[in-house]
């Protein structure tokens, strides 16, 4: 069985670096992984302005690029597309538009439907209607808005996404790549809710297993916090080499978790 390289498309605002214990978990159980350029917050790359701007088309552009050279470098190697919260709408936009990758792993991922969220989702919605009219006065959402500074473009579809749940870009069907749905328990940004939408809206059922993250599980100094899950991956990670395991032996699929 050939060690898969793991490609990890960024949440939002999450510079790549910070994903550098993911990216030694998966090297410490004989995995390769890379963590994916988020444009906008490296250092060596302009943050967005006025003058520098993207979309949701440009994001995903990036991650076909990079799965195409993983593939040009190794044509032999599996790729899985690891998508955290944002990573994972652009990871699925990617599925759908583009020569698909082997494995789809998603943690935190939503659709952002203000309407899936508790208490009538009013501060999500309240982003979905502020992004609008800020990024039109600025040219950017600088800080410290939510994602800020984030490129207007981009958060506007995002916004649009929270006030109507339709996607920014064409669902032509279901996803039929292999995928672990991760959800994190106690999660307050993808609930549980909206992280099934994601599973409706974007994954064909027999493709999918669900796994929920529980907090009794997490390591000593661990958490299932919709970010800083990833400085104590240990758990994740495991889970993601289990389930591929039983992808590239059976080719199956179950729900851990409904």
């Amino acid at each position: 069985m050939r060690a898969p390289l793991v490609l990890v498309s960024a949440a939002m605002a999450v510079p790549s670096a910070f994903y550098r214990p993911l990216v030694s978990a998966f090297e410490a159980r004989g995995w390769e992984a890379r963590a994916l350029p988020t444009r906008g917050f490296e250092r060596d790359r302009p943050a967005a302005s006025r003058e520098h701007d993207w979309s949701y088309r440009d994001e995903i552009m990036a991650i076909a690029d990079a799965v195409a050279e993983a593939r040009q470098d190794d044509p032999t190697r599996p790729v899985i597309l690891l998508g955290h919260s944002l990573g994972s709408q652009l990871g699925a936009g990617h599925e759908l538009h583009h020569p698909p990758s082997d494995g789809f792993v998603t943690v935190g991922a939503s659709v952002p439907h203000f309407r899936s969220y508790p208490f009538g989702g009013l501060p999500v919605l309240f982003m979905g209607v502020a992004v609008p009219v800020v990024t039109r006065l600025r040219g950017f959402l600088p800080k410290p808005f939510f994602g800020g500074p984030g490129a207007r473009t981009l958060m506007r579809e995002w916004a649009r996404f929270v006030r109507t749940g339709r996607p920014p870009f064409a669902v032509p069907g279901l996803i039929a790549t292999p995928s672990l749905v991760v959800q994190l328990q106690g999660d307050v940004y993808a609930v549980s809710r909206s992280n099934k939408m994601f599973i409706e809206t974007f994954l064909d059922p027999a493709v999918v297993t669900r796994w929920v993250y529980t907090k009794d599980a997490v390591p000593e100094g661990g958490t299932t916090d919709h970010v800083a899950w990833a400085r104590t991956p240990g758990p994740v990670v495991d889970k993601i080499i289990e389930w591929w395991t039983v992808q590239d032996l059976t080719g199956t699929t179950a729900d851990d978790v409904a």
